[in-house]
């Protein structure tokens, strides 16, 4: 599997992966290898939005760059929604 796959390509390919299992029509050795190659798409989609997250993060900083902090004094974060119908649904950004 290609490790430079964009989140968007990997994604796409995971869902092809999934309609493949779901219809129950592969063998189970077939089936095996789709299951690795899944969960090592779903680790890199994973690590692709931690890695978005962060961005995020850096960009709503303040433009003195401090972080804006709200009443509890954590960081202001904001909500990451993929344009693109997603197994892990909205993904709110936390700690």
């Amino acid at each position: 599997m290609d490790n430079q796959l964009t989140y968007e390509k990997a994604f796409e390919r995971l869902e092809k992966i999934l309609t493949t299992l779901n219809e129950g029509k592969a063998s189970l050795e077939e089936s095996l290898k789709l299951f690795e190659e899944a969960n090592q798409l779903i680790n890199s989609c994973s690590s692709k939005l931690t890695m978005a997250e962060k961005k995020i993060e850096t960009l709503i900083k303040a433009r003195d760059g401090s972080l804006q902090l709200d009443d509890n004094g954590q960081p202001l974060k904001e909500t990451f929604e993929p344009e693109s119908k997603d197994l892990f649904s909205k993904k709110e950004l936390t700690q």
